[in-house]
């Protein structure tokens, strides 16, 4: 097997005993980049030889007792909007596909004071708006299970690079779903903490009340680990909240006894595959066996997340990405004739068609005379889902649904059709609107063979609670690798 077959905790361990050094396990990433990215176009940038002089620096680092954290000298890929300074950091746009930042963001900072090995920054929908990474500038990434498939968005990159073991575990950001469900559609654990957990200084923003940062991994464990790793209060986000303690880990045990957990009636109805339906139940009965307390209610208002959703991140991302104008950085579009000029002919070449589509949408809803008949409508509905949540959250400890509807579907049957797309982020839109935890586990693969996701939601700042019955249900199945990863054993 290789070494990218193991998870990143248990990389970690190997080098830490001296079985492997960080070199050999830097190496062995971009081998399998190198053998598989071809296909998957899961990065747009590799950073092979900085991570290798990286690698020799953590190695020293680890030899002298300095750096002693589980997660030294393992590599790791983060998503293409996160900042990492003198690396090429373009969100999958041709409007910055020559930025290199000057610093680094707060997450990557804190890895990388941990001892991680920047192997590469993956692809992504353009500015994290799509949900199949079909509208990156640096064309669509595939899905290792079945390349003919999407690999979900917008961090389908770095859950496809983890699926196909191109790196140890990844960063990705979630504004609306976009850890979970292209973790779900890869058949990898992907967890998106309360907002506010991790910094988002450095994150370059799409929707500024919904988006964070969260890790992807093969398991639990990593995930926890890794969360355990990045997040801290940090005084450079007016958002980031300071948490009474970070042990992520310790909610790391195989025991759900007592743990009351709820189904919505309103995820198990219309729209949901029948095949995804069964492996739902199927987890939710395993869980049952172990002890947890589990029964359907009604979650109410989940008809309306969708509309909220769209027009609040679209009203944010318009005023977000009025900075990428041709005057600062990034791309500058030639032969204008005056100011305005060069804005249009810049944005007009250097944003997508998605991209366009919502800056548009949002600029509508917050023009004179919409702004209270949407905008204000929307917002007031966001308050109505974060109370119909808390209400469910006096009951349950916990509340299980499907990640996404579907499994991953082909390639280009969701960007012909956005409202389609858009209808795919039913069942996590709802979670980032009302701030709390959600993580997607790997709960069976449908008839073709393509995975499927459980998700766990949990009420604010109850990570440990989805941790733990994510744990306990991840113990009663072995995690299945896709058939390119195997195919370098």
């Amino acid at each position: 097997m290789s070494l990218m077959s193991l998870t990143a905790v248990e990389l970690g361990k190997e080098i830490k005993a001296k079985q492997v050094t960080v070199v050999e396990a830097t190496k062995a990433a971009i081998a399998q980049i190198k053998a598989n990215d071809k296909e998957l176009n899961c990065f747009v940038t590799i950073n092979e030889e900085a991570a290798l002089i990286r690698a020799e620096e953590v190695q020293k680092l680890i030899d002298d007792g300095i750096l002693t954290g589980p997660l030294a000298g393992v590599p790791v890929a983060i998503k293409d909007n996160m900042c990492t300074k003198g690396i090429l950091t373009t969100c999958s746009s041709k409007i910055l596909g020559d930025f290199k930042p000057i610093y680094s963001a707060q997450a990557v900072i804190n890895l990388e004071q941990a001892g991680a090995v920047i192997i590469g920054k993956t692809n992504m929908d353009e500015f994290a708006m799509g949900s199949t990474t079909e509208t990156s500038f640096f064309g669509a990434t595939k899905n290792p299970w079945n390349t003919a498939h999407v690999p979900g968005g917008s961090s389908g990159g770095s859950a496809a690079a983890v699926a196909a073991e191109e790196c140890s575990y990844a960063l990705g950001s979630d504004t609306g779903g976009s850890i979970r469900q292209p973790s779900s559609f890869c058949g990898v654990t992907g967890m998106k903490p309360t907002y506010g957990t991790i910094s988002r200084y450095g994150l370059i923003a799409y929707g500024s009340s919904l988006d964070q940062i969260g890790p992807i991994a093969k398991d639990v464990t990593d995930c926890a680990t890794i969360l355990e790793t990045i997040a801290s209060y940090d005084t450079k986000d007016s958002t980031s909240v300071k948490r009474e303690e970070y042990n992520f880990t310790s909610a790391l045990v195989d025991d759900v006894k007592g743990l009351k957990i709820g189904i919505p009636r309103d995820y198990l109805t219309e729209g949901l595959d029948p095949e995804v339906k069964i492996a739902i139940l199927n987890a939710a009965k395993a869980l049952e066996a172990k002890g947890a307390i589990v029964e359907e209610f009604d979650l109410s208002l989940v008809q309306y997340a969708i509309p909220a959703y769209y027009i609040i991140a679209s009203a944010e991302a318009s005023s977000n990405l009025a900075r990428f104008d041709g005057v600062k950085f990034g791309f500058r579009a030639k032969d204008f004739d005056g100011l305005h000029s060069m804005y249009k002919k810049t944005r007009s070449q250097g944003f997508g068609a998605e991209v366009k589509r919502r800056i548009m949408l949002g600029s509508f809803v917050l023009s004179s005379g919409y702004y209270d008949a949407y905008y204000i409508k929307a917002l007031k509905t966001k308050a109505l889902i974060k109370k119909a949540f808390d209400k469910a959250f006096e009951k349950y400890d916990v509340i299980l649904g499907p990640t996404a509807p579907t499994t991953a579907p082909k390639l280009g049957d969701s960007l012909s059709d956005p409202i389609k797309m858009y209808l795919g982020d039913i069942y996590t839109i709802s979670v980032n609107l009302a701030g709390l935890p959600g993580i997607s586990v790997p709960c069976g693969n449908d008839s073709k063979g393509l995975p499927i996701g459980l998700q766990l939601i949990g009420d604010c700042f109850e990570e440990k609670k989805i941790i733990r019955a994510a744990y306990a249900f991840e113990q009663t199945k072995k995690y299945d690798r896709c058939n390119i990863a195997k195919s370098r054993d």
